[in-house]
C-alpha cells in the first residue's frame, strides 16, 4: 500500500476512535505525511526482551512504512544521542525521545480548542509532526516549538522544510517557554511534567489555555487543560484517558542510589496495602501526597517507597493476609500516602476525569474533585 493510502486508513481508524472530530484537524491529517519525520529510522522494541532490548528500523526495512502509520509511538532516540542509523543489531538502554501515537497527538490538538488566529507555543518539537499539524491549521507565522535538543531540534527543521512549513524553532529549556514570542494564546506540551511552570503561565494571555501532561515518579499522569487568570493563577480540569508522556529531563527522577536500611524504623499495621499502586488514579493520588516519592518493588509482597532528596522511606509488605508498613526519616510518607487514600476513597475513589488543578499566582499546586472548593490535599 502507498503511503497514501496507509495515511488514509489511519486517519479513518482515528476519525472511528473519536481521536479526530472536527473537519480542520481531519484535513491536517490527511496532507500531512508522519513518514516525512521518520525517515532518519525508528527504534522497534524486541518482543520478548528482557531487559528490554531495541532495535532499528530503517526505510529500507520492508516493515519501515507500515509502522509509520501505524497509530503507536515510535522510539527516535536513545540514551540522549543515540539514533536508529548508529546502530546495528540490538540495544539495551533507555528511550530519550519518541514520535507520539498520532491518535493521542490529535486528540490533544482538538482538547487545545485552537480559533482561526490563535498563536501557539509548542513544548517539545520532537520528530516536528505535531508541529506541522500545527502549521496547516493555523499557518507558520503563528505557531512557535521549543525543543531542548539541538539534534532533535535540527531533525525536525528539516521534515518540517521537505514537508513546506518553516515555523519559529526553538532551540532550548522549554519549561522556560519562549518569551520573546509571548504573550501566546496557547500552550501544548508533548512532555510530562511533575508541575506546570511559572513560566508558562506568564507566557499565555488571561484567557488562554495550557494543555500539559502532570506526571509524578509513581508513573501515573494525566492531561490537564488549564485556564489562565488575570492574576496569573490557572485552573482546569484533569482529562482522563490515562495518558503519558515521557518526562521532560530536568524533571527526572534521581538515582536512587543506596538503598536505606529497612530493618529499623517505626512499624506499624497499614489499611492501605502497597497493592493500592497497581492501581492508575490511586497511583495518582499518592503522588499528590508524596510527589518526590519513587517505587521500589522487592518482591511481590515487599514494596519500598523512597523519597531520595528528603531522606525518607516506608517499607509496606505483607505478612499473612495484612499489610504493614515500617518508616524512617525525618518524616512519615505512608502516613501521607494512607491519609489521602483514605479521603480519595470516602469520596467514593472517583476516577481523574473529576480531578482538577488549580495553581495559584505564586505556583502553589492544589488538586481537587469536580470543583475548586472540593480540595484533595493533605491540608484541605
Amino acid at each position: 500500500m502507498t503511503h497514501q493510502g496507509l495515511r488514509d486508513k489511519l486517519l479513518r481508524l482515528m476519525t472511528e476512535q473519536g481521536s479526530v472530530r472536527s473537519p480542520q484537524w481531519r484535513d491536517a491529517v490527511a496532507v500531512t505525511p508522519r513518514h516525512e519525520f521518520l525517515r532518519g529510522g525508528y527504534f522497534r522494541w524486541v518482543e520478548g526482551s528482557s531487559p528490554t532490548a531495541w532495535e532499528p528500523v530503517m526505510p529500507d526495512d520492508p516493515h519501515w512504512l507500515t509502522g509509520c502509520y501505524s497509530d503507536v509511538s515510535l522510539v527516535t532516540q536513545i540514551a540522549g544521542t543515540i539514533v536508529p542509523g548508529e546502530i546495528r543489531g540490538q540495544i539495551l538502554r533507555q528511550p530519550t525521545s519518541s514520535s507520539t501515537f498520532p491518535g493521542l497527538v490529535v486528540r490533544m490538538l482538538e482538547d487545545l480548542e485552537v480559533v482561526d488566529g490563535a498563536r501557539v507555543l509548542e513544548v517539545g518539537t520532537g520528530t516536528g509532526y505535531s508541529t506541522a499539524l500545527l502549521c496547516h491549521r493555523l499557518g507558520d507565522e503563528r505557531v512557535t516549538s521549543v525543543e531542548v535538543d539541538a539534534g532533535v531540534s535540527a531533525r525536525a527543521a528539516a521534515a518540517l522544510a521537505q514537508v513546506g512549513h518553516a515555523p519559529h524553532l526553538v532551540v532550548g529549556d522549554g519549561l522556560a517557554g519562549h518569551k520573546d514570542g509571548a504573550p501566546y494564546d496557547r500552550i501544548i506540551a508533548t512532555c510530562g511534567v511533575l508541575t506546570i511552570p511559572q513560566e508558562w503561565i506568564a507566557q499565555v494571555g488571561p484567557g488562554g489555555t495550557i494543555l500539559a501532561t502532570v506526571c509524578g515518579w509513581l508513573y501515573s499522569s494525566e492531561l490537564a487543560r488549564l485556564t489562565v487568570r488575570e492574576d496569573g493563577s490557572a485552573s482546569g480540569h484533569l482529562l482522563g484517558g490515562q495518558i503519558s508522556f515521557m518526562l521532560a529531563r530536568p524533571h527526572l527522577p534521581p538515582p536512587l542510589g543506596m538503598l536505606p536500611d529497612t530493618g529499623a524504623g517505626v512499624e506499624r499495621a497499614t489499611s492501605v496495602g502497597a497493592d493500592v499502586l497497581d492501581d492508575w488514579t490511586a497511583r495518582f493520588v499518592a503522588q499528590i501526597a508524596a510527589p518526590r516519592a519513587q517505587r521500589v518493588t522487592l518482591d511481590a509482597n515487599e514494596h519500598l517507597l523512597l523519597d531520595v532528596e528528603a531522606g525518607t522511606w516506608a517499607l509496606v509488605y505483607r505478612e499473612g493476609q495484612a499489610w504493614r508498613v515500617r518508616q524512617g526519616g525525618p518524616a512519615r510518607l505512608w502516613d501521607d500516602v494512607e491519609s489521602l487514600i483514605a479521603r480519595w476513597r470516602e469520596a467514593g475513589a472517583p476516577d481523574l476525569d473529576r480531578f482538577g488543578l488549580t495553581i495559584s499566582p505564586d505556583g502553589e499546586h492544589r488538586y481537587w474533585l469536580d470543583t475548586p472548593d472540593c480540595p484533595l490535599s493533605l491540608d484541605g
